[in-house]
């Protein structure tokens, strides 16, 4: 039995029933094709499993609603998007835990997908928003204020406070405890960035929006993150 609907889309039963409904939808390349779209999903994180009849905790615990395959399409997460404005779903107030190591695309992730009226709560966001400076600033006068507005923004999505559509949470979520309290705690579901430590690396290399500094600090921030990252 399920008593949120994170606690369903965290479970090991359906990510079982979503990895077996990629292997069998995928073409003979591996690749898998909107059903909304037609056009093929690149990124394995950008693809969502979409309930045709909406997960409710009314319906959640009927297998024959959440986890049967004529029920779940898979789909961009921009599609999703769509499909849920069209139909009005966006009431139900969509909350994504979006996580994965320092330089991995989280926040390019969630910029090509979020709509105007959704909430994305990030810190580095947060960051450049207080001090006004370049976004990779972070002043140790101004850290109780970055986190106090953390926790302010992070309350509004564990209340549904406002009136946002969907709402993006990013994190690193590296140990697989603390990052299934959070989910739980927000009522979210789960979208995992899976990229390598190299390519994490070459990405942080490349960036000209770092110092030399904050290239080097970041880097033992990766290292630490594959270290402490449990699945």
């Amino acid at each position: 039995m399920y008593n949120t609907l994170s606690s369903f889309y965290n479970s090991k039963q359906w990510h079982d029933v979503r990895m077996q409904l990629i292997n069998e939808r995928a073409d003979n390349d591996g690749v898998v094709h909107c059903a909304e779209c037609g056009k093929p999903i690149v990124n394995r994180h950008d693809l969502i499993a979409h309930h045709v009849k909406p997960l409710t905790m009314q319906n959640v615990n009927d297998f024959a609603v959440s986890l049967n395959p004529e029920n779940i399409l898979l789909v961009h997460a921009a599609c999703h998007n769509e499909i849920h404005n069209r139909f009005g779903y966006c009431t139900q107030r969509k909350v994504y835990y979006v996580y994965g190591a320092p330089c991995s695309g989280k926040t390019s992730f969630v910029n090509s997908v979020k709509g105007n009226s959704d909430l994305v709560v990030d810190m580095d966001n947060i960051w450049q928003a207080i001090t006004g400076g370049q976004r990779y600033e972070k002043p140790n006068a101004l850290k109780t204020n970055a986190f106090g507005v953390l926790e302010c923004l992070t309350d509004m999505v564990k209340t549904r406070a406002g009136k946002w559509e969907r709402a993006y949470v990013i994190e690193g979520g590296a140990v697989k405890g603390i990052r299934e309290r959070k989910i739980e705690s927000l009522g979210a579901e789960p979208i995992f960035i899976d990229t390598s430590k190299e390519e994490c690396l070459k990405r942080l290399l490349n960036d000209p929006e770092r110092t030399p500094e904050q290239k080097k600090e970041w880097q033992k921030h990766i290292e630490r993150w594959f270290n402490d990252y449990t699945e």
